[in-house]
């Protein structure tokens, strides 16, 4: 473990021109290469292998002893937790997948968070992993997949009716590196049509629902990760991945209690995903808690030659250790001395939310090496993140499909107006949008950290637009027993400082622990919803942006 979080070694200067040249790449092509990321401390090199940047998952701290609430059902247990048992000899995991392949029998049908189960092949996959020699923490261990990444052999729509055929030759990148990891596909799930919208079918009608609501279809589950979010909650998968171009990732799993992690651009390749947004695409884990996400993290993270957005960056850091409580006798502290920005507004309010924020913040004041700090919003913050500027990955996201957009217009289904409106978007839109989001960064990185390493918020704002990571997580719950969550934003690379923030509070509270009540058994997998609702023009416009 090095001595210091990988934030403090990383020239922020190299980083904003790095993003300059990407939003270059966006228009030119992708076969661009892009600057390396300079360094402060030349004992850091750059990550020259394929995943994890060499570190092992086999490593004393990826391994966690069950608790024992969690060891008569397997589908309870964490990544972490179940890896014990396998190198133990305790589970198999063919068992394992068993156990899962059996909620999705009894409660798909009522969550609609898989469009495509694997039983068959994740059997064989999981007898094969009880043969061979263990790989790691993620060996025989049964993950959700959204379904606009590759899986070479098996149907990839991304949810449309533009890819309702396609059938990759290979996996994604982030896929082939969790397989190589001895990670077990059990599905691909369900997700907003093009990765727009939370999981409707392409005509808007709404399918996948909130582990915590799944009789009340009107309740949120988040963002287009939806089903990968409802698996994981609802004990169908022990952990999943998604994308976040507009919070994906982090609405989702603040919906729905779970521990999202978006990375920092190109930390994890983007190849072998149906894009959305060249520039603002991130690969990530939704998992049970800040262990299990820096895991799937370290098997998906390091250089990829198929995607220049990987290219150049600094090494990928122990995120394992990151994410592994430190004590001081009996009592957690930080990993490392960390000032935490509040900003203004964040807990003020009576609501239950506002109620579990400032409880949050107590608790997180209360764990020795935290500094809370108030911090200002850097000058023009509203016309900087508002819709105006945010609508300039609109002709990001239509140029590729341009060829679908002139031939029919039917195939991008309810999303079809954010479509045309990128692709009705001038190129001076584009380019003053571009200039607007550089000088947001230059006044985040400056201006907004200048008193703090993190960034306390509850908005995916700014930090996915900047390719910025950031970390969601659950804080407490609303009186009608929905989960609430918060995010924490983070510098370039600084992954590893907000796993160690996050472990901390999470070792001290236990609100990652709780699940939601199981459903009603439906009749039979993928029932069509009794009261099936359909998301408005206005709703799709809404979410779409």
């Amino acid at each position: 473990m090095t001595s210091e979080p990988l934030d403090r070694t990383v020239d922020r200067r190299a980083f904003l021109a790095r993003a300059a040249a990407l939003a270059t790449v966006s228009a030119v092509g992708v076969n661009v290469g892009l600057p390396s990321v300079a360094l402060a401390s030349s004992g850091l090199s750059t990550n020259a292998k394929p995943g994890a940047g060499g570190r092992p998952l086999d490593q004393p701290n990826a391994y966690t002893k069950p608790r024992p609430e969690a060891l008569a059902d397997p589908s309870e247990l964490t990544v972490a937790e179940a890896a014990w048992l396998i190198r133990a000899g305790k589970l198999t995991p063919e068992h394992l997948v068993e156990a899962y392949l059996d909620r999705i029998s009894r409660y798909d049908g009522s969550y609609q968070a898989f469009n495509r189960v694997l039983a068959d092949a994740a059997i064989a996959a999981a007898r094969d992993a009880g043969r061979r020699p263990r790989h790691g923490a993620l060996h025989g261990i049964p993950l959700a997949i959204k379904d606009n990444y590759y899986t070479e052999g098996v149907p990839t729509t991304a949810n449309s009716f533009l890819f309702e055929d396609f059938v990759p030759p290979y996996d994604a990148t982030a896929v082939a590196r969790l397989k190589a990891s001895g990670a077990i596909v059990l599905g691909k799930t369900q997700m907003g049509p093009l990765a727009t919208t939370r999981a409707t079918t392409p005509a808007g009608v709404i399918t996948t629902v909130n582990a915590w609501t799944p009789t009340d279809r009107g309740v949120d589950p988040g963002g287009s990760s939806t089903g990968t979010a409802t698996a994981v909650a609802g004990r169908m998968a022990t952990s999943g991945i998604g994308t976040q171009t507009g919070g994906s990732i982090t609405a989702p799993s603040n919906a729905q209690n779970l521990t999202g992690l978006k990375p920092t651009m190109g930390r994890v390749s983007a190849a072998g995903i149906i894009p959305l947004t060249y520039s603002r695409d991130h690969p990530g884990p939704l998992a049970r808690d800040a262990k299990d996400a820096a895991i799937m993290l370290t098997a998906m993270a390091g250089e990829d030659p198929m995607d220049p957005r990987s290219q150049g960056l600094p090494h990928v850091p122990n995120l394992i250790d990151a994410a592994s409580p430190v004590y001081q006798g009996r009592r957690v502290k930080l990993r490392w001395k960390t000032r935490i920005g509040v900003l203004p507004g964040f807990a003020n309010g009576t609501s239950p939310g506002a109620l579990a924020r400032t409880a949050y913040l107590a608790q997180l004041a209360a764990i020795p090496g935290v500094t809370l700090v108030d911090v200002q919003l850097p000058a023009e913050w509203s016309q900087l993140t508002g819709s105006t500027f945010n609508n300039i990955r609109l002709p990001e996201r239509a140029e590729p499909f341009m060829p679908y957009l002139r031939t029919d217009l039917r195939g991008f289904g309810v999303s079809v107006t954010s479509w045309l409106q990128g692709a009705l978007m001038g190129g001076n839109e584009f380019i003053t949008g571009q200039r607007a989001k550089l000088l947001l960064m230059d006044r985040v990185l400056n201006d907004l950290f200048d008193g703090c390493d993190v960034v306390v918020q509850t908005d995916p704002v700014p930090f996915d637009i900047l390719g910025l990571p950031e970390i969601a997580f659950p804080i407490g719950f609303t009186t009608a027993g929905l989960p609430v969550g918060t995010i924490l934003g983070g510098l370039p690379y600084a992954e590893d400082r907000l796993l160690s923030v996050v472990a901390a509070y999470q070792a001290v509270t236990d609100w990652h622990l709780r699940r939601p009540a199981d459903p009603p058994t439906a009749a039979a997998r993928g029932a069509a919803p009794a009261e099936a609702l359909r998301l408005t023009a206005e709703e799709v416009a809404e979410l779409s942006q």
